[in-house]
């Protein structure tokens, strides 16, 4: 496992819209989604009785209890307590808003100092303070062993977490995210190895010969399948689609426009990959359900994975015969890697990442969208002036991505290189030129019609090359890969790109009037500084 993050290449910096690259205007703390951005969006916890309050002269001391009253407030108990150091909290309310879940409930009624010494992203001042604001009192003295609460030892959950390549970006170790390096954005089909990885909590422990999965439908009626069974009941499918996290190049609206909270992602948390599965739609027709006319109560496709990430889609798109959904088990025509949802997961082409669920162990149909804490709020949108505290039932939840593109290599060629006179040749040019390539996506399967590109930060533009590609599926899943190579001469010190889909949608230039403070779906215009080498 990759123990540290590894420099970004330039192409993941963003170059100001300015002619000279600018350095970050802001910076925050990567990876602060597990605990402190919701929590501002709870009220205060409830009144609680203690024992009476210790008077020293003037000044009242806060209430103490004892750990056994604390023991009584765990998982099955309607007040819900934690302490922490030897402070107590009451966490009631605010284990709705939970970034990861119910992995909360693992650590209530008792202290949480262990769990956080695992899940140390929670080591943070500003973790600390929202967390003050459940504070209702100490733990009493008498049950502390030299000053401290006794803290028991728990299994470590990310213990059998899967090897990963040392060549990924690393953002966070536990949960692990990391995105993909430049040798794994310049190709058509990921690496399975350099695919980004995207977790919220550890890899599961799922055994293949085990594993099943529960259709729900909507009037509570179950019908259990296993992988054997979809396997042999079901016809094969093999698509090729791009998935792209919600927060992919967060970094750049951060650095352009304001502090955002979450990973600070680069242009690299998108891979691309053929997957193989059988259709959604096949398994929820043998199911009972009627895919052509959906009962008017059904909504929603709910999904819950192994590891408890919950998320949904709408039933137009479950069934919908070119919307090509999967329940994939094979990737790039191996099966599924531990870090990407073996043995079973779902895919959703077109939609953004956070759809297509891992470790796939249920599907509900249901006239509401997931209840998990991913569909109802971490992966929505809020205009520029809203803060931390939205409204957060007042946004959709993000489906179908906008246009997308990135530069991800920006390299000097010369005519006296073998394989650089090659390339030259095919574009006519005999001279020391620069060469720049990227990726192009629009979402909901819609086809990028054009890619432009500027060396001069924007004044004037030309139209990359689209690289053909073997993709395979009823619409554009997959990401355009592009090309671009002009003589050094015509290089300005910033390079731009923006591309257009088949709707004549584009990316919008700036990043402010789009921010949003989530840092979602970033997909303003992306620049990369370049200097030109002295003679």
């Amino acid at each position: 496992m990759a123990t540290a993050s590894r420099p970004a290449p330039s192409f993941y910096r963003t170059a100001s819209r300015r002619e000279v690259p600018s350095p970050s205007r802001h910076r925050i703390l990567a990876g602060t989604l597990f605990f402190f951005v919701f929590a501002a969006a709870v009220t205060c916890a409830p009144t609680v009785q203690a024992e009476a309050p210790i008077q020293h002269g003037s000044q009242t001391q806060p209430p103490v209890f004892r750990l056994v009253e604390v023991r009584k407030h765990g998982r099955d108990a309607e007040q819900k307590w934690i302490t922490k150091g030897n402070k107590v909290y009451n966490i009631t309310n605010w284990i709705p808003g939970h970034p990861g879940g119910e992995v909360i409930l693992r650590a209530v009624g008792g202290p949480v100092d262990q769990y956080w010494n695992i899940f140390t992203i929670h080591k943070k001042q500003d973790v600390y303070d929202i967390l003050d604001t459940f504070y209702i009192g100490e733990v009493d003295p008498r049950d502390l062993v030299d000053g401290r609460v006794p803290v028991e030892h728990v299994d470590d959950p990310f213990k059998n977490d899967p090897k990963r390549d040392e060549r990924l970006i690393v953002h966070s170790e536990r949960p692990f995210n990391a995105e993909t390096p430049e040798e794994g954005l310049n190709a058509f089909i990921t690496p399975d190895d350099l695919f980004y990885v995207r977790q919220h909590m550890w890899v599961p422990e799922v055994d293949e010969a085990k594993h099943k999965f529960v259709v729900e439908l909507e009037n509570g009626e179950e019908k259990e399948y296993t992988l054997d069974d979809i396997k042999e009941r079901f016809k094969e499918v093999t698509i090729t689609a791009t998935l792209q996290c919600s927060g992919n190049r967060r970094k750049h609206m951060t650095e352009e426009a304001r502090s955002t909270n979450g990973l600070q992602w680069g242009p690299g948390a998108i891979s691309n990959a053929e997957w193989t599965g059988v259709r959604l739609r096949d398994v929820l027709k043998d199911a009972g359900v009627p895919i052509d006319d959906p009962p008017e109560d059904v909504k929603h496709v709910q999904f819950v994975g192994a590891e408890a990430y919950g998320a949904s889609i709408p039933v137009e798109k479950a069934v919908d015969k070119l919307g090509d959904v999967l329940l994939a088990y094979k990737m790039n025509d191996k099966p599924l890697a531990l870090d990407h949802g073996y043995p079973l997961r779902l895919v959703v082409p077109g939609n953004v990442a956070a759809r297509s669920v891992k470790w796939l162990n249920r599907i509900r149909l249901s006239d509401e969208e997931s209840t998990s804490q991913w569909q109802r709020r971490d992966y929505k949108c809020f205009g520029p002036n809203v803060g931390g505290n939205p409204d957060w039932d007042s946004a959709p939840a993000i489906q179908e991505t906008p246009v997308q593109s990135a530069i991800t290599s920006l390299r000097d060629i010369s005519p006296h290189s073998t394989q650089d006179s090659k390339l030259l040749q095919v574009y006519g040019l005999e001279e020391d030129s620069v060469a720049v390539e990227g990726y192009s996506f629009a979402g909901g399967g819609r086809r990028i019609i054009r890619v432009d590109v500027s060396a001069n930060n924007g004044r004037t533009w030309q139209q990359a090359e689209l690289l053909p590609s073997d993709s395979k599926g009823a619409k554009a899943w997959a990401w355009t890969r592009w090309r671009w190579v002009l003589p050094r001469s015509q290089a300005g010190r910033c390079f731009v790109v923006k591309a257009v889909d088949e709707a004549y949608n584009t990316q919008p230039e700036e990043y402010e009037p789009n921010y949003n403070f989530r840092g979602n779906i970033t997909s303003s215009w992306h620049r990369v500084g370049y200097r030109t080498k002295a003679p």
